[in-house]
């Protein structure tokens, strides 16, 4: 795999199992998606919100967003060894800050604007911090983002409206995991 900017190659992580990002605007079903996948395959879940509250890898609280200030190196130091040797499923609604060596493949949950609505009313988000979210879904903003952040071939698209989804989603990660063992000699 070659940097595009630079035609260089990019450094890999050699790994006994795949690490796996799934992210997605808030709401869109990443802690229930990556749980499932956990169940299903034994990978180890790592919710990186809690991980962030937690471990106090933040500089501290934003009430108008009702959001932690995220310390991304403090977060990145803590996750290295964790990710290192693979077999992680990562969830978190920003992928940019993560370096690309890191994933061997990036799902981007979508949700339609009313189940999302819904999901979000229901956590109680405040009306300034749910409209920002219904506009990032809208603008495809972290899809955007990772297309730009990882190779096009690990990035991939999937629909989380219903429980069907998210079922099928997962069956195609588990159906992709064992190819990607298969491709490794694993």
């Amino acid at each position: 795999m070659y940097d595009s900017d630079s035609e260089r190659p990019i450094p890999t992580m050699e790994r006994n199992l795949p690490n796996i990002l799934v992210t997605g605007t808030p709401g869109t079903g990443k802690t229930t998606t990556s749980e499932m996948i956990a169940n299903v395959t034994g990978l180890q879940h790592i919710n990186v919100g809690d991980l962030v509250k937690t471990k106090q890898l933040h500089e501290g609280y934003l009430a108008e967003f009702d959001t932690h200030i995220l310390d991304e190196d403090k977060l990145l130091d803590e996750m290295e060894d964790m990710v290192k040797d693979g077999g992680k499923v990562v969830d978190f609604h920003t992928c940019e800050i993560f370096p690309e060596r890191w994933f061997d493949l990036v799902l981007v949950l979508r949700a339609d604007t009313q189940p999302l609505y819904d999901r979000m009313e229901k956590r109680g988000y405040n009306q300034r911090k749910l409209q920002e979210n219904i506009e990032c879904e809208i603008m495809q903003v972290v899809l955007e983002t990772a297309r730009e952040s990882y190779a096009q071939e690990i990035v991939i698209e999937l629909p989380s409206n219903t429980v069907d989804d998210m079922e099928s989603n997962v069956d195609r990660v588990n159906r992709w995991i064992e190819a990607w063992k298969t491709q490794h000699g694993k």
